[in-house]
């Protein structure tokens, strides 16, 4: 074995931790092994073996057509009704273009919401597409992701040299080369920037002159024009652009009868402002108002706002005449068909995200409940009693569309920042209650069962309920805190964002801790779901720190005997024996046992937990006859207490098989774990997840003897079952598909793994992303095996990468980074004859 392959076996052979996925890299796989108090750890390893990678879909390559030219990428906003040209900006935008003869890297039109900017850079691109400009790319740009993923898409489109589809951010920087160098003409749109530090580097220039580049935002930010970007102000309507829309607007719409003398008024009174002049215009048309009595009305308006965006965005301001334009809008909407339900629908939506939430949602028994319940009519006005309906929801979305109050397509719903402000602001705190518990619970209801599979969908519950609560605040904190907020938790692990992830625990933990108590079981879930990420995430200490506080607070305010106490403690058994505190981790977990006997009597489950979980510590500490022995004495009486086909039964037997191993006894450990797949087969079934465990610690051992032939049909099995039963992308069947890899490359099929591998690293990257934490241990172990293949230049690259990915995400001393650090310089030596 050379000695590549032999530091790739001693990377395999780190243990499990006992919560938390095991690391794929490292092919933990002590697969069931010792059960700590608390059940989370179930080691069926007859040794070390391997735990796979968490990757998902695969790329499908298709040939591109020859491009014809022209292209447009993106979808470009039509022009509104009565687009007013606005003369006077656009030279000013023009000149800006080309000041004292060099044209800028980009322009970016800032300004207020609802000041017309977007609206602006459609026209600039609409004029481009009509005279013939070679490329027209418009890019939602509220988020970077979002245009890295255009630039790449648009870079296949046009068959850019380097863009092949594998790797996102390559393809959209190659479609950035092309751009700087391409004599074609082009025009490149960023729409609604609102992250100008993450746009660093993705700025499009031309270096021939015959590209251009805008921007919207409402960001005052310096960093907005660095780099020689131009900012060109983008103010509201002058007095005669304002009368103008109005007149145009009515006209266009056979409404000119409800022009008047007060037109000038009316548009003073809108602040020129081009969103309010547009809800004014929708509710003159759909009310049949002239100008006149419309001003009478808004001037009697008793609904006041002040300043409507948030204190730390001071361009975003708008008046109370705009607030006013749209509750009146509302009110309209309010008396449309079906009667009574665009008022509680507009407020439902006030409290999601602006930039969209799930149209699904509005069918959730939640939400329909919630309108049923909220459903009101005009003074002297009757509406039905009956249940509201899905359909009658969409007709109600439908309303708020047509009032400008919202904007629907197929897939979501957007509401604009200013009309939620609006919709809120009136509703006392006896009114949040309901809705904040209806809009989680149905928030809840949509959200798919896998991520994973729907990250762009995942993306936006997590977006939604973070608004949620940021706006309802305690209400999804009676009785408890709602489900959703633990949901979107585990939606940011496995988006794989440590960093925000922690965060999330780290402020629903205290949230919880000052309305409901530290030992609050709300609290509680919160404080274990942090502790057991940092636990998998290199930070034992701080995992151990987290718990012992909690175990303190709960032992000091519900008693030593408590069940929450004791579950805890259970925990640091298990985070001491991984982070090599083992002499801690025994104390602790005989002080529990003591406990459970007493309270509970020697033949409660609980205690038998207990009672595994001190061999676990004894076997952790080397004490593995120690080990074997309190095994033994606890299957006997599992045996005896709950049955031979128990799960927790065989669990100890599993445990039993790896305590062989320990002591040596490879034969009787190989033996054991083979009789208890068979029995695992028989009475939970050949699909059961312990089952699954013990296939693949059976794998595992084989692997560890030699046996590599059987290894590899033990794994196929294993994979054969997990994509009939969960599919080809979920986490287990992906980390199978790495282990698989792995089992190839042992026995000889160099070129079987690699392309096994390359294909799971290309399915992490293409759904989790490339900085993954998962998609960096694909990558990581498709660096081994290009080095085993001999492919120094690509190893080295690949490792490089994921070494300098892992230093800025994870840190320098992190344990997955030094063994990045390790492989670089092994490739390093490896390469050295060739150099």
């Amino acid at each position: 074995m050379s000695p590549r392959r032999r530091r790739r076996k001693d990377a395999e052979a780190a243990s499990t931790t006992a919560r938390g996925p095991a690391d794929p890299e490292q092919q933990i796989s002590a697969a069931d092994g010792a059960v700590a108090a608390g059940g989370n750890a179930d080691h069926n390893a007859v040794g070390p073996g391997s735990s796979v990678h968490d990757l998902r879909g695969a790329h499908i390559h298709i040939a591109t057509p020859e491009v014809a030219w022209p292209v447009e990428i993106g979808t470009v906003p039509g022009l509104a009704s009565a687009f007013q040209p606005r003369s006077a900006l656009r030279a000013q935008i023009d000149a800006a273009q080309a000041r004292d003869g060099a044209a800028p890297p980009a322009q970016i039109l800032s300004g207020g919401g609802g000041t017309g900017k977007s609206q602006l850079a459609a026209s600039y691109a609409a004029e481009a597409i009509s005279t013939g400009t070679d490329l027209v790319v418009w890019a939602d740009a509220g988020e970077v992701r979002r245009v890295v993923a255009l630039y790449a898409r648009a870079a296949r489109r046009l068959r850019v040299p380097d863009a092949t589809g594998e790797d996102t951010e390559r393809d959209a920087r190659a479609l950035l080369s092309w751009l700087a160098t391409t004599d074609r003409s082009w025009l490149v749109v960023l729409d609604d920037l609102s992250d100008p530090a993450g746009m660093s580097g993705w700025w499009p220039r031309s270096r021939t002159g015959t590209g251009r580049v805008l921007a919207t935002t409402r960001l005052h930010d310096a960093r907005v024009t660095g780099n020689g970007r131009r900012r060109v102000p983008v103010d509201v309507y002058t007095p005669d652009e304002a009368t103008a829309y109005l007149r145009t607007r009515l006209t266009e719409d056979d409404a000119g009868h409800l022009l008047d003398d007060a037109i000038g008024d009316l548009a003073a009174a809108l602040g020129h402002l081009p969103l309010a002049l547009g809800h004014a215009a929708a509710y003159m048309l759909n009310q049949d108002l002239p100008c006149a009595r419309y001003l009478v009305l808004f001037g009697d308006s008793t609904r006041t706002l002040g300043q409507l965006l948030p204190e730390d965005a001071d361009t975003e301001g708008y008046g109370r005449e705009v607030a006013a334009t749209l509750l009146l809008a509302l009110d309209a909407a309010q008396r449309t068909e079906p009667a009574g339900l665009a008022r509680p629908a507009l407020r439902l939506a006030a409290f999601l995200e602006p930039a969209g939430h799930p149209r699904a949602l509005w069918t959730a028994p939640a939400v329909l409940t919630y309108l049923t319940e909220h459903r009101s009519a005009a003074p002297g006005e009757a509406i039905g009693t009956e249940p509201v309906t899905a359909e009658q929801a969409e007709a109600a979305l439908r309303v708020l569309h047509r009032y400008a109050l919202v904007n629907c397509d197929p897939a979501s719903v957007r509401i604009h920042a200013l009309t939620a402000r609006a919709a809120r602001e009136p509703l006392d705190e006896a009114a949040l209650p309901a809705l904040a518990r209806a809009a989680a619970d149905a928030l809840l209801d949509v959200w798919p069962d896998h991520d994973h599979t729907s990250p762009e969908p995942a993306a936006s519950l997590r977006a939604n309920t973070d608004r949620l609560h940021q706006l309802t605040g305690e209400h999804l904190w009676r009785p408890e805190g709602h489900e959703v907020l633990y949901r979107a938790g585990w939606s940011w692990s496995a988006a794989g964002l440590v960093v925000t992830t922690a965060a999330h625990w780290e402020e629903l933990g205290r949230t919880s801790r000052r309305i409901l108590g530290p030992t609050h079981r709300s609290t509680l879930r919160a404080c274990a779901e942090l502790a057991a990420l940092w636990c998998v995430t290199g930070r034992a200490a701080e995992a151990i720190t987290l718990t012992e506080q909690v175990a303190a607070d709960c032992e000091r305010l519900l008693g030593p005997a408590h069940r929450d106490t004791l579950m805890f403690r259970a925990d640091l058994v298990t985070f001491y024996a991984n982070a090599g505190r083992e002499p801690e981790a025994l104390p602790v977990a005989e002080d529990i046992l003591a406990i459970r006997e007493r309270t509970l009597g020697p033949a409660h489950a609980e205690t038998l937990t207990a009672r595994s979980a001190v061999a676990f510590a004894h076997s952790k500490m080397g004490h593995v006859e120690e080990a074997l022995t309190r095994f033994h004495d606890l299957l006997a009486d599992q045996t005896r207490i709950l049955g031979p086909e128990h799960p927790a039964t065989l669990r100890t037997r599993a445990n039993v098989a790896a305590s062989y191993a320990d002591t040596g006894c490879t034969a009787e450990a190989i033996a054991e774990t083979e009789r208890l797949l068979a029995d695992r087969e028989r009475f939970l079934g050949p699909d059961a997840p312990d089952t699954q465990l013990s296939r693949s610690a059976l794998a595992s051992a084989y692997s560890q003897v030699g046996r590599a032939e059987e290894a590899v049909a033990q794994t196929e099995r294993l994979l054969a079952g997990r994509e009939r039963l969960k599919g080809p992308t979920h986490l287990d069947t992906l980390r199978t598909r790495s282990e698989l890899a792995l089992r190839y490359a042992y026995t000889g099929r160099l070129p079987e793994a690699i392309a096994l591998e390359e294909s799971v690293v290309a399915d992490c990257e293409r759904l989790l992303g490339p900085t993954h934490l998962d998609t960096l241990r694909t990558r990581f172990n498709l660096a081994f095996s290009y080095g085993d293949a001999g492919r120094f230049a690509e190893a080295v690259a690949l490792a490089e990468s994921v070494l300098a990915d892992r230093e800025r995400l994870l840190g320098p001393d992190h344990p997955e980074t030094i063994r990045s650090r390790a492989l670089v310089l092994a490739l390093a030596v490896g390469q050295r004859p060739d150099a």
